[in-house]
């Protein structure tokens, strides 16, 4: 089987992890060109990762290496431009969440990549972390029965600006960046939502957009789901923040913990494991269930790419949970529920 040519737009913070998790795959992938704005920087990258080509330009990029996919790595005011751009190449495309700043560009960039033959995937791999993909088993499996109930969060206080200091300057930021990951785990483990409420405040005073967000949904099943956002949290133990969970059933609970704690409590007693991450050579330990998730997001995506599977996170999936995260701001602005699914 010849291999993907695979070229990436980006060589920010979080390109390096991207790229290091697709050359785990160099079975069936082969990485042919990087390309960012930041010339010098392009070329870093090419170099560290020994990429044979480098580019400033994007199109210029496309049009000399002809890719079969571009992983856009980039902000999300150049997502639709760039998705766009490959479209018109014939180029499929994964693009770094959140996928548009407005459903109305996330809408047509899919319906593009639809009109085009390309096929489009986001970039989405808090739900291929792996205490949450063994949560997700437990429930399935009817140990703790019909879930009625749930609680999801990730709070704490992680200088996330350090890595990434554009996120001070988003007017829109909690929901965009992290309530885009926790909204999609939501739907991954209780299905699509029916209502919502959100209340969202800025925090901190150094940073533009809100920091804190708290969420009830009322899901399509009947289970309630609340959910907490926070980067203003100062708790016990400051570690880079675990989505954590606590989902209710009729005949028990299971509880994602800190440090990959997983309990599932029956009449019967509770029963204790810890599911840790994969621990690469390149992972950072800090960041280590975040960074090993990208090779199962990956290793999803292709298995599509090649017609081994179905991707979980194409861009018409993350749709739906691009319409909670701006659901939200309108329920925290107008102070009201929100039914999902009105125009």
């Amino acid at each position: 089987m010849s291999q993907l040519k695979i070229a990436v737009v980006g060589c920010g913070f979080w390109s390096a992890f991207q790229i290091a998790a697709w050359k785990e795959f160099s079975d069936h992938v082969r990485l042919v060109a990087v390309c960012d704005k930041d010339t010098d920087r392009a070329e870093a990258t090419a170099v560290q990762f020994e990429v044979p080509a480098f580019y400033s330009d994007a199109e210029e990029m496309l049009r000399q290496e002809k890719p079969d996919v571009v992983d856009i790595i980039t902000d999300v005011n150049t997502h639709a431009r760039l998705v766009d751009l490959a479209a018109r190449y014939g180029v499929s495309s994964v693009c770094q969440k959140p996928i548009a700043p407005d459903l109305v560009t996330a809408r047509r960039m899919v319906e593009t990549c639809r009109e085009k033959g390309v096929r489009f995937y986001i970039h989405e791999n808090f739900r291929w972390q792996a205490p949450v993909r063994r949560l997700k088993q437990v429930m399935d499996s009817g140990d703790i029965g019909e879930v009625f109930k749930a609680r999801v969060w990730f709070c704490s206080a992680f200088p996330v600006y350090n890595n990434q200091p554009f996120l001070a300057e988003l007017e829109q930021f909690i929901l965009t960046d992290i309530g885009s990951h926790v909204l999609d785990v939501v739907r991954f483990l209780f299905g699509e939502a029916r209502s919502l409420h959100c209340l969202a405040r800025q925090v901190n005073p150094a940073i533009k957009g809100e920091d804190v967000a708290n969420v009830f949904m009322e899901m399509d099943n009947g289970v309630h789901c609340y959910t907490e956002m926070s980067y203003a949290s100062i708790l016990e133990k400051e570690v880079f923040p675990q989505t954590l969970v606590l989902a209710e059933g009729t005949r028990g609970s299971v509880h994602l913990d800190a440090d990959f704690v997983l309990k599932t409590t029956t009449r019967g007693g509770t029963m204790s494991e810890t599911v840790r991450p994969k621990l690469y050579p390149w992972v950072d330990p800090a960041y280590a269930v975040v960074h090993s998730s990208l090779v199962d997001c990956i290793g999803n995506i292709l298995d599509d790419l090649l017609g081994r599977g179905r991707a979980e996170t194409t861009g018409e999936d993350n749709l739906k949970t691009a319409q909670l995260y701006f659901s939200c701001y309108d329920s925290a602005r107008e102070r009201k529920i929100v039914e999902i699914g009105e125009e």
